[in-house]
């Protein structure tokens, strides 16, 4: 029984890490990530809402926007 649950969380991680890398590829970071690094790098700010995040990306993709902030 362990081993049938383990090799299903390795699956869900490995369907997981796919879905990150697709929207890596194609521009587009993991929300979750951006609010992990805000929680950590800059607490004092509030983050963007996923509407927000999501604009801004598709601005510094296809805008010319440069957007990093460290």
């Amino acid at each position: 029984m362990d081993e049938s649950r383990n090799i299903l969380r390795k699956i869900r991680q490995g369907v997981r890490y796919v879905g990150q890398s697709v929207r890596l590829m194609v521009g587009m970071p993991e929300y979750s990530t951006y609010l992990e690094h805000m929680k950590k790098a800059h607490p004092d700010r509030p983050a963007m809402s996923y509407p927000e995040f999501f604009r801004e990306r598709q601005e510094a993709r296809y805008g010319g926007k440069i957007s990093r902030c460290c």
